[in-house]
């Protein structure tokens, strides 16, 4: 009786099963498709913010007034003037967000981390408290340098307890740390609005996140952070891949975790405090969009990384153009449509099953 051929196919193992490495040739296609559908859809959003507004505009006058700028005519005024401005700022901020929440996910394997967590959107509030009550600062440019200021020095205050003792910055006690600087941070907040009524009423504008009535200024200002941030970002994939293990698997492997997780505090630093500097501080972008990228790509830092880059700016853009629409002819704060949007996403992210684990 003739026996079976046990013969393969070319490119699969035996059984009929494919080989490894055509199987990872398929699925990396498939993720730089992902990333190329990604960011078709960010150059959308980018186009329906230049387009929808109290005045709007068609695309082929916005494309007319991006090529050939004129200060007589009323489309290039409202598209360069108002509203190129106001989207690059929200490009900026949603990357920095993007890219921002899913470092600190990475660094502390909490599924709910976000720019609060290590004490960002306190320090930075109450660094403009400051500015506009002590300095007298009312315009949305000059808050920027002291936001940024005040994010950075709450967020090296945390990581500067949290790295007390042998263990060094754990997850935990970053967590912990955070949450008694932002409760530390937000007290003085309140006490020195209690004491100043043009405070409270300039900061209320700042606080609730906003991307209106930015321009170029806070563009130049906001850019070499996040550029920065993003590159330390982008950089710390296979590091944050190790970290997911446990810290004695990426010592094991060979990675220094002291200094991952400096170089991640880094990012985070830059890219937090420039976007919270820039916006305010705008909620749950940089908490739901790791997570999408998740259930996109795997667990694959250096993948969720990138998703989260494209997804995050798509997804601030698409809230602030719904403000536009749903309160026409005025329009309400994207930082109010963030958590009107992000809250049942995120509700029906961490249902499914396996969502939160890191």
């Amino acid at each position: 009786m003739p026996t079976p051929s046990t013969s393969a196919p070319p490119g699969s193992a035996p059984g009929g099963a494919p080989s490894s490495a055509a199987s990872l040739t398929a699925r990396r296609r498939r993720l730089v498709l992902g990333l190329l559908v990604c960011a078709v859809l960010l150059l959308a959003a980018v186009l329906a913010s230049l387009m929808v507004g109290s005045n709007a505009l068609s695309p082929s006058a916005v494309l007319g007034a991006l090529r050939h700028y004129d200060p007589h005519d009323e489309a290039s005024l409202i598209v360069v003037d108002k509203r190129l401005p106001r989207t690059l700022v929200g490009v900026l901020a949603g990357l920095a967000l993007g890219l921002a929440g899913t470092v600190m996910q990475g660094l502390t394997r909490n599924p709910l981390a976000d720019p609060g967590l290590l004490g960002v959107n306190a320090g930075a509030s109450l660094a403009v408290v400051l500015a506009i009550s002590v300095a007298g600062i009312s315009s949305t440019a000059g808050y920027v340098p002291f936001a940024f200021l005040g994010a950075a020095l709450a967020s090296v205050v945390v990581y500067t307890i949290g790295s007390l003792g042998r263990e060094g910055a754990t997850p935990v006690k970053l967590a912990l740390a955070g949450a008694a600087v932002s409760a530390a941070l937000t007290s003085l907040v309140t006490a020195v609005l209690l004491t100043s009524n043009e405070a409270l009423d300039q900061l209320r504008f700042w606080q609730v996140g906003a991307l209106a009535g930015r321009g170029y200024d806070v563009v130049w200002q906001v850019l070499p952070p996040v550029a920065a941030g993003a590159v330390v970002a982008l950089a710390l994939g296979r590091s944050l891949n190790g970290l997911a293990l446990g810290d004695d698997v990426a010592r094991a492997l060979g990675q220094h975790v002291g200094r991952v997780r400096a170089a991640s505090a880094v990012a985070v630093v830059l890219l937090c405090g420039a976007a919270t500097a820039a916006a305010g501080p705008i909620a749950f972008v940089g908490l739901v969009v790791p997570h999408a990228a998740r259930r996109l790509v795997g667990h694959d830092y250096r993948w969720i990384l990138a998703f989260s880059a494209l997804i995050a700016p798509t997804l601030l853009l698409v809230c602030d153009v719904i403000g536009r629409v749903v309160a026409y002819p005025g329009e309400l704060e994207v930082g109010i449509v963030t958590a009107v949007v992000g809250a049942p996403v995120f509700i029906a992210l961490v249902r499914r099953r396996g969502t939160v684990g890191l």
